[in-house]
């Protein structure tokens, strides 16, 4: 632990300066302090003893020099703050690539796959504080929502920001890993990944999932593919004659071996989130797996450390006066 005091007001020390002619000035006057009596000699006064008063003048004088230099620290504003001191972080570059197809509106994840997946999306980021992230979102097309930041804040908002029909409806997963890819290349952590979470299959887009894959291995990118859905049938969106979003039952299809696939090309690993719950396990995983060894800097608030100086300064002031007004108390 490093121990740092400093001063927000330096330049005001610069006062004590003014102590100096005001000591030599107190020096000087002590030659014409005494009262004078003319007398034809002064042998009969040569053995008499000084008395300890002429002394406290002295004293008097120091308190009051000491009570300044209290004075124009406390006015310089002295503060204190500890600092633990470690190694530099060495983080991750991740990069959240999000459909956000209509179908990720059905209802087998409370209240909806796309706001559960928003929410734990969401926690996972925030403990996440020492990385550069950054989020891509695709459904017919692919586009990025947040260019790779460590502004943790945003990134939160941006995803609680999220919404279908942000872009036209399909799921172009290809374009998701590659859109990704782009962002994340040319980061200069050692670690990348991208976590691509989806609920059907690719049936759109530029890119194929394999070939965006091969890319993402062969610049180092690791992929954690996750497939959201129940098992069986789950209450997907429909639009209805009048425009209305009506729900039918459907089964639940999601091409698994794609993402599996895609998954071993890069190294990664796929899961299978079949509830909220399901889905915050994984991330936790995730979490674990794409943990980097980090040293930690931590700095305490700074805080203000006038006290010892007031009350010093409060306890001379007072010396002074219970002095002067006894020992050296003089008559009008």
């Amino acid at each position: 632990m490093i121990n740092d005091m400093h001063f927000m007001h330096p330049g005001l020390l610069w006062l004590l300066l003014l102590l100096i002619p005001l000591i030599v000035w107190y020096v000087l006057k002590q030659n014409h302090n005494d009262a004078t009596l003319r007398l034809p000699t002064t042998q009969a006064f040569d053995n008499m003893p000084r008395s300890w008063k002429e002394w406290m003048r002295h004293v008097l004088f120091a308190l009051q020099v000491l009570s300044l230099t209290c004075l124009v620290i406390i006015l310089a504003r002295p503060q204190s703050s500890n600092s633990w001191s470690n190694t530099d972080i060495e983080g991750t570059d991740i990069v959240l690539s999000l459909d956000v197809s209509g179908s990720m509106l059905a209802k087998d994840f409370k209240p909806n796959r796309l706001e559960a997946a928003k929410d734990v999306a969401s926690n996972f980021v925030s403990n996440r504080t020492s990385d550069n992230i950054g989020l891509v979102i695709f459904a017919g097309e692919a586009f990025t929502q947040v260019p790779m930041t460590n502004d943790i804040a945003t990134l939160v908002n941006h995803i609680g920001e999220l919404q279908i029909g942000m872009l036209e409806d399909g799921t172009a997963v290809g374009d998701g890993i590659a859109t990704a890819i782009n962002r994340i290349k040319d980061g200069k952590a050692k670690s990348k990944s991208i976590i691509l979470l989806t609920d059907g299959s690719n049936n759109t887009g530029v890119v194929g999932p394999l070939t965006a894959a091969k890319i993402a291995a062969k610049y180092g990118i690791k992929v954690y593919a996750i497939g959201v859905g129940t098992m069986g049938e789950a209450l997907y969106p429909a639009m209805d004659i009048g425009g209305q979003i009506t729900y039918t039952r459907q089964k639940v299809e999601i091409d698994e071996k794609s993402l599996q696939e895609i998954a071993t090309t890069t190294g990664g690993k796929y899961f299978r989130a079949t509830s909220k719950n399901v889905l915050k396990d994984i991330f936790a995983e995730i979490d674990q797996l794409e943990k980097t060894r980090m040293d930690v800097q931590r700095h305490s608030q700074m805080s203000d450390n006038y006290q010892p100086w007031a009350v010093a300064l409060l306890l001379m002031l007072t010396i002074c006066a219970i002095i002067r007004y006894t020992v050296l108390r003089t008559i009008p």
